[in-house]
């Protein structure tokens, strides 16, 4: 069968970090405060003038510089955005322009922090019915932008970057053993909508918006609904949490990490973390999280690698990839 197999990775995290002492002098807040109930230390903020495309652009050619893989041979791009830098036309078509495409297609896909694995999914069965054979996967985000800075319940939380995968069709024998997307599993529930949105849109308001966030009601439907689409993803391949080599989740919380790892019995040592030193870069955090986990050699080639993340919506899903 065609498997969708990771042959890059790249990232890129915009200027200096901002750590927690630092913005305590811009917030009403503190370090301890932050550490303790997040895990977040410092984030990254993007320097004014540089947009979300500036970001997947720079992900998107170290992620083909280590795959090999020249630019005119990729035949779409997936880019995962909740900051796209115009409303239209799509922030991928810009990325593509400055990659030099003249060929394929690109377009975004908005799912929030659950961005990426809804792209990841949509890149994956483009390649198996064979509409593609190497894919460009991308999350970025200027979330910071989003933000009101005087909400220090959700100014503390998030930051900006970007991570980029190339997905390249490959031939295998159809076995659990195969390099490759095993599945993915994607769900979402518009009632819980008022749990963590942007009260601005071009439609309802023309303008953008603040990130508005009920945090005790999103952690609990989190470690509930995440722990459910890693449970099903395994349940599908006929595997447990003790075939699973590295969880690589999305950056939202420290805790919600700990919890959800712990529902799986995955051990400690084997979690991607990153969301002390990135924050939630919102769609970027899988693909930054990848990248870190491959770049320091403690994901390597052949290991089984679960992903999941949850974002508004809500909107959430797991996938199950061996590199």
């Amino acid at each position: 069968m065609i498997r969708s197999q990771i042959i890059g990775c790249g990232s890129y995290l915009p200027g200096a970090p901002v750590d927690n002492h630092t913005l305590s002098r811009q917030v009403d807040t503190d370090h301890e405060w932050i550490v303790q109930r997040t895990g977040i230390r410092q984030r990254y903020i993007a320097a004014e003038g540089e947009l979300t495309s500036d970001l997947a652009i720079a992900a998107a050619r170290t992620a083909l510089g280590n795959a090999s893989l020249a630019p005119q041979k990729v035949d779409a791009i997936v880019l995962a955005t909740t900051t796209p830098d115009d409303t239209f036309p799509a922030t991928a078509t810009k990325v593509q322009a400055a990659l030099g495409l003249q060929g394929g297609f690109a377009f975004d896909v908005q799912a929030v922090c659950a961005g990426f694995i809804y792209a990841l999914a949509v890149a994956d069965n483009f390649i198996k019915v064979g509409q593609a054979k190497n894919v460009l996967v991308i999350g970025a985000e200027t979330f910071t932008r989003l933000l009101d800075w005087e909400d220090r319940s959700t100014c503390v939380l998030f930051g900006d970057g970007a991570g980029a995968i190339v997905l390249s069709a490959a031939k295998t024998p159809g076995q659990l053993t195969d390099r490759g997307i095993l599945s993915t599993h994607l769900h979402s529930d518009g009632t819980t909508r008022d749990l963590l949105y942007v009260d601005g849109g071009p439609s309802k308001t023309q303008t953008v918006g603040h990130v508005k966030m009920v945090g005790r009601e999103v952690f609990r439907h989190a470690v509930e609904k995440l722990s459910s689409a890693m449970e099903e993803a395994l349940a599908h391949n006929g595997l447990t949490g003790s075939d699973v080599d590295w969880l690589v989740p999305h950056q939202a919380n420290q805790r919600i990490l700990d919890a959800t790892a712990r529902k799986l019995g995955i051990e400690h040592n084997k979690l991607i973390s990153t969301v002390d030193q990135h924050a939630n870069t919102s769609a970027a955090s899988i693909p930054l999280a990848l990248a870190s986990g491959v770049e320091d050699g403690r994901i390597r080639q052949g290991q089984l690698i679960l992903m999941e993340a949850i974002g508004g919506g809500l909107a959430w899903g797991a996938a199950l990839a061996r590199l």
